[in-house]
């Protein structure tokens, strides 16, 4: 029977890649693993060729050295069979555009950024399908996301405060400002579709976050059931207090024998309109990377675990994101109570 969901599939990635801008004559490497979605590499493949791009779909052994076993966990550097292979490397180093639809990518691998120093634009691409049709990117995005990252890089402090109990304050100092918005349309450009978020990574953090009911812990993919506190000094949680997360928590920290375990690493907000808090309790948990949580707009979302710009390697990376803060930036509200402030 012939498929007619694949029909939606290679509109939305065609759609996706002209975002990206892919040109005739440029080169497109798909990149899969066996356990990749066989209508993905098609409906990319198809994309890729109906805008005049020479394609080379590449299926590479599969496996992760993730200390994890549940897929789409973003924890993990990437395929063992790329990171050990020099001909793999060279052919996404020769690529004008990777679409990468392995189920951790390269987010926290140093081969990532040698492939992005060539040139090279990579867009990770993992969610469930309806999930990225629902939150295929608009090409305004980028100024949204680009007026976010532009205030951290003048501004000095971010707070973060909530009714609930959270009040941090952040030093913005070498804080690296970045962004995500969903494609991938300049050289040397890393970005995952779908997401529309501001972030930056900073070294220090004093304070402490308060979970509220219903905020959702990744990669576990769980919504906080009772309020778990945890107290932050120098960009470090000193401790963990609460309820059955708050054990989660802690048991994840002592399982996972990392030195960076409990450092904060990336923070920001989200900006993306089209998200559905609830997804995540929508799927089963190996059909979603869990963007919808990560990039919904009014979002806080905090992560623990590897630090590139202080030389911190590390798995143990949790992503943590919170409704109901209010986050300013030099005394400039930019979420309100969970409220995205567009200006």
């Amino acid at each position: 029977m012939f498929d007619l969901s694949s029909v939606d599939l290679l509109d939305a990635f065609t759609r996706e890649l002209t975002l990206c801008k892919v040109k005739e004559d440029e080169h497109v490497v798909i990149l899969a693993e066996p356990g990749s979605r066989g209508d993905y590499v098609a409906a990319a493949f198809g994309a890729a060729k109906s805008l005049g791009a020479h394609v080379i779909a590449a299926t590479v052994p599969g496996g992760s050295p993730a200390p994890m076993p549940s897929t789409h966990t973003g924890a993990g550097p990437g395929l063992t069979s790329v990171l050990n292979d020099t001909t793999a490397q060279d052919l996404l180093k020769s690529a004008d555009l990777v679409v990468d639809l392995t189920q951790e990518g390269f987010i926290h691998a140093p081969v990532q950024q040698e492939i992005l120093r060539a040139g090279t634009r990579i867009i990770f691409v993992c969610d469930a399908p309806d999930v990225l049709v629902r939150n295929l990117p608009q090409e305004g995005d980028k100024a949204r996301v680009l007026q976010g990252a532009d205030l951290l890089k003048c501004s000095s402090v971010m707070r973060v405060t909530s009714d609930a109990g959270t009040d941090l304050t952040v030093q913005l100092k070498n804080a690296h400002p970045e962004f995500q918005v969903g494609f991938a349309d300049d050289p040397g450009r890393w970005d995952h579709w779908p997401s529309t978020m501001v972030l930056c990574w900073p070294e220090f953090s004093d304070g402490q976050l308060v979970l509220a009911e219903g905020d959702i812990l990744l990669p576990f993919k769980e919504y906080v059931r009772a309020p778990v506190t945890l107290q932050i000094a120098d960009g470090h949680i000193e401790k963990v207090s609460g309820g059955a997360e708050a054990q989660l928590l802690q048991t994840f920290f002592e399982d996972a024998g990392d030195q960076w375990g409990r450092s904060l690493s990336h923070m920001g907000w989200g900006l993306m309109k089209s998200a559905d808090w609830f997804a995540t309790a929508m799927y089963g948990k190996g059909d979603l990377m869990g963007m919808d949580a990560r990039a919904f707009a009014g979002n806080f979302l905090w992560s623990t675990g590897p630090h590139p710009f202080l030389g911190r390697e590390s798995y143990a990376h949790l992503d943590i994101a919170m409704r109901g803060c209010t986050v300013s930036v030099d005394g400039t509200d930019v979420v309100v109570d969970g409220r995205l402030i567009d200006s």
